[in-house]
């Protein structure tokens, strides 16, 4: 009969093969390539915190597509290293106007059979995965075997009541998120290797494709908007807002895919998730570049 020493002794040594075995799982990052397309203007104040971000989630490569105007700012300013190193591709769209759909096709077409998974998200939104620090981990789960995009929803992060802008981490400024808000959104991530696609949605991406969420469960989505929300394992932290002088700035610089229709949703938007105060009312008006009465905007306009 073994010696309790014995025992012990092969206790820690089966212990300490457990520990090894657990450690070298831990480290293995599966042999698939992952990509981020992300259209931008006049977002030099984010983009090291959001290149910064995806890195740690090892993605492989970030194509930034410029769409700054022609005397605008440059990416370079704040990411250069990233640049050189070669993990930040930039793409020339200065000066294009309308130019959304363009530039994500452009990404798609010219690098859909390079990457098993390519993502298309914005400068201000941020991917959170429960569990995982290395996105390959997640993509590479059998329970996204068939799926052709895997669909994650926003959790929309209010402004804090913060009026103007500081210098700090956005993830700091605005911890605060607001659920089930008037647009339930979701972004998608797009298997690599499908030919003969073109992106018609920047949310779903194509109305065509196999859609999952974050549990690789068939969606059936026909809009921006998901019923089946899910705000604890994944997620897109989405900071729409910020404060009320970078909303603004956001309005004013026009949207990829601007039109009057698109300004007032993302006002409306605003309100549905924020405090309403005299002094962000005040702001808006004398600093929106349109001649709008927010009094259509926010029930029970009296301060």
């Amino acid at each position: 009969m073994p010696s309790i020493k014995l025992i012990k002794i092969s206790f820690i040594i089966i212990l300490f093969l457990l520990l090894i075995t657990k450690n070298k799982y831990d480290d293995f990052t599966p042999n698939i390539k992952v990509c981020l397309c992300s259209p931008a203007k006049k977002e030099n104040r984010y983009l090291r915190e959001f290149v910064e971000h995806y890195k740690s989630y090892n993605v492989d490569k970030i194509f930034l597509y410029d769409n700054n105007d022609v005397n605008g700012e440059h990416f370079e300013e704040v990411i250069n290293d990233y640049v050189q190193s070669g993990f930040v591709i930039i793409k020339d769209f200065r000066g294009k106007k309308n130019a959304l759909y363009e530039m994500i096709n452009n990404c798609y077409k010219n690098n859909y059979l390079v990457y098993d998974w390519m993502i298309f998200y914005e400068i201000d939104e941020y991917i959170y995965l429960k569990n995982y620090t290395n996105i390959k981990k997640f993509l590479s789960e059998k329970k996204f075997e068939k799926c052709e995009t895997i669909q994650l929803n926003w959790l929309m992060h209010t402004d804090n009541n913060q009026i103007y802008y500081e210098n700090k981490p956005i993830k700091i400024r605005f911890p605060y998120s607001k659920k089930n808000v008037s647009i339930a959104g979701i972004k998608s991530i797009l298997k690599g290797k499908i030919p003969n696609i073109y992106i018609n949605c920047v949310h779903k991406l194509n109305y065509n494709l196999i859609t999952c969420d974050g549990f690789g469960n068939r969606t059936n989505i026909t809009g921006i908007g998901t019923f089946n929300l899910d705000y604890e394992y994944y997620y897109i932290d989405h900071y729409f807002c910020k404060s009320t002088e970078e909303f603004i700035n956001k309005i004013n610089k026009g949207d990829v895919l601007f039109s009057m229709e698109n300004f007032q949703k993302r006002i409306k938007v605003y309100f549905s998730i924020n405090n309403v105060t005299k002094e962000k009312a005040d702001y808006m008006e004398k600093h929106l570049c349109k001649n709008i009465s927010l009094k259509s905007f926010i029930k029970n306009y009296k301060f």
